[in-house]
């Protein structure tokens, strides 16, 4: 064992912490305590003057309607914000805690006393509603309102849906906590140091194979010890769905996540077959990976080792500029907004124990701004995964002029600003880079993380499909089942080209986003094959990309994806236009294997 293999570096980042006064001091800000009391007032009298009326108002009526209702939808949204940011930071902070669940109490409450205004439009006949719609008053809230109609078939009675939103809060909001905690406090043992989930799983990225096999050997040990507990807080959440699904009407265990996404199951379906269609293009990169490495036989913890030795340390500031730059080449005004999130400290990059793991932006509130949710290590990915969320907080500040019920994107094409500028940074240092080697190297690292958003999200989806079937089919799942579907899922993947160990079948019980958004996982490889396109379209055609691709972020909800796409010059509604982005992707693999040749040369 090298004497420093797992000794923590500075990185610069250890000062990172956001500041959240923006939204509130603290628990104890008396503005808090007013503005809990003032939104369940809000909305207890917009109930008093709109419930049973909502059809009979004239377009400007409802205008003024739909202008109250996101006043209070963006109060209440900045309270639940706060208290999640927070809580995040630190998982085992009981204080932070209640406010959580206070606040998910208050918007369970909010929502009870709003749910007539969805329900009451919904029962609007389609030819009445589409008038409403066409209006020139209600023009601000057009995709709103149409996007809003789909699901009529959907919504249930004003009495089911308050209780359906109370039950929410003891039930899978509870559950969902309680993951979150469980893993947040968990202390991972490696080289007699504690540490937390989110720095052992760094360890995975680390040159040393040795590190490399301790990290995988701790991280499994823990899940196998919290495994009991994970495995009831699947079942629990995945018969929770299932009971939803079941009173709402949805045939499928991924038609609501679909209908949110504002897609179709043919244009899904089109995107999982074209994705696993190329499974092979990940067999042959990671037999060269195995070469590269040096390895007679390539483990499931080999995955993301870096080709090079002793990969530095990136310290904050240089990452900081990076982006900056990258960011500022694109579009002034996109390198101006991110600068926002350094100077007035909307980012929160410290790993610290008890935070939670993983990152997020979050676009909090049209009133307030994004803030960014990181834990920074130090690696060239933590680079781009600061590329990725800053490319969200972008996205979102621009999209707050749309206002609370358009400004958010559906889940697929929420990952285009994201990607686009990690890709914006890639191709940055790529451009600087004049050694062979560490060309190579970082291009094995983009295919490294352009498997992981596209090629092992789909394999997650895949699981996930099963997991719900099963569920819904067999009953309450053992450990040992979820092991076997997640398996099966993940040797369809790497196939021989990747030795999957026993240990890497409990796996799949500290992924959050099953759990936080089920169905999530199929949007990365959407918003990763979108970009890979964009990019493409912006290398060919740039004249008057960024100002084009500007205004696609600033429209945010406000139109459909395929229609804001369009513009962009590409047709996501076609079976075959994921094609153009793994024909990117392979084009990837090729030249990673002609830099390899040539370097063994």
């Amino acid at each position: 064992m090298s004497e420093n293999s797992s000794k923590k570096k500075e990185t610069g980042a250890e000062s990172i912490n956001w500041d959240l006064t923006d939204l509130y001091s603290s628990n104890e800000d008396p503005q808090l305590a007013k503005d809990k009391k003032q939104v369940v007032e809000q909305a207890e009298a917009f109930g008093e003057n709109y419930r049973g009326r909502v059809a009979e108002l004239s377009p400007g009526e409802f205008k003024e309607m739909l202008d109250e209702y996101e006043e209070i939808l963006d109060q209440s949204g900045k309270i639940g914000s706060f208290a999640y940011f927070q809580w995040s930071t630190d998982t085992t902070n009981t204080a932070y805690g209640k406010l959580v669940a206070e606040s998910n109490e208050l918007s369970s409450e909010v929502s009870q006393k709003l749910v007539f205004l969805d329900v009451e439009w919904l029962q609007v006949p389609d030819e009445e509603a589409q008038e409403m719609i066409e209006s020139e008053e209600l023009s601000k809230y057009k995709h709103y309102l149409e996007s809003s109609r789909r699901y009529k078939e959907h919504v249930l009675e004003e009495g089911q849906e308050k209780i359906m939103s109370a039950k929410s809060v003891t039930g899978r909001s509870a559950w969902v906590r309680f993951f979150d905690e469980t893993l947040g406090a968990a202390k991972f043992e490696l080289d007699g140091e504690e540490m937390s989930e989110q720095e052992v799983l760094s360890k995975l990225h680390e040159s040393d194979r040795d590190l490399r096999i301790r990290a995988h050997k701790s991280l499994t040990d823990k899940f196998n010890d919290l495994s009991r507990q994970l495995t009831f807080v699947f079942n629990t959440i995945l018969a929770d769905k299932s009971t939803n699904d079941k009173l709402r009407k949805y045939d499928s265990w991924i038609d609501s996540r679909n209908l949110s996404n504002q897609t179709d199951e043919e244009t899904v379906d089109a995107l999982v077959e074209s994705v696993t269609s190329k499974y092979e293009l990940v067999q042959r990169y990671y037999k060269l990976k195995r070469d590269l490495l040096g390895l007679d036989e390539m483990k499931d913890y080999d995955r993301y080792a870096p080709i090079m030795e002793n990969e530095a340390t990136i310290d904050w500031n240089s990452a900081k500029e990076m982006v900056l730059d990258s960011y500022t080449n694109f579009h002034p005004e996109m390198g101006e907004i991110t600068h926002k999130f350094f100077e007035k400290n909307w980012i929160d990059a410290a790993i610290k124990p008890g935070k939670r793991g993983g990152a997020y932006s979050a676009g909090t509130v049209p009133s307030a701004h994004p803030y960014v949710f990181m834990n920074f290590d130090g690696k060239i990915r933590d680079v781009q995964t600061l590329a990725h969320e800053l490319g969200h907080g972008v996205h979102q500040y621009l999209s707050r002029q749309q206002g609370v019920l358009q400004s958010s994107t559906p889940l697929t094409t929420a990952e285009t600003a994201s990607v686009f500028g990690e890709m914006l940074v890639f191709q940055k240092l790529m451009k600087e880079l004049d050694d062979p080697k560490e060309k190579l190297a970082l291009l094995i690292g983009k295919i490294d993380d352009t498997i992981a958003t596209v090629f092992r999200q789909i394999s997650m989806n895949r699981f996930e499909h099963a997991m719900h079937t099963a569920r819904r089919e067999e009953g309450e799942l053992t450990k040992e089942r979820f092991s076997e579907l997640w398996m099966e899922q993940q040797k369809a993947l790497y196939g021989d080209s990747v030795t999957l160990t026993d240990e890497y079948g409990i796996w799949w019980s500290y992924i959050p986003h099953f759990l936080h958004t089920p169905g999530y996982v199929y949007a990365y490889a959407f918003g990763e094959l979108l970009v890979l396109a964009l990019y493409e379209e912006y290398t060919q055609r740039p004249e008057g990309f960024p100002e084009r691709y500007m205004e696609l972020l600033s429209a945010g909800g406000s139109e459909w994806p395929h229609d804001l796409v369009a513009k962009m010059g590409l047709d996501i509604t076609q079976p075959d236009f994921w094609n153009k982005g793994l024909a990117s992707f392979e084009r990837m693999v090729e030249e990673a294997e002609e830099m390899a040749k040539e370097l063994a040369n």
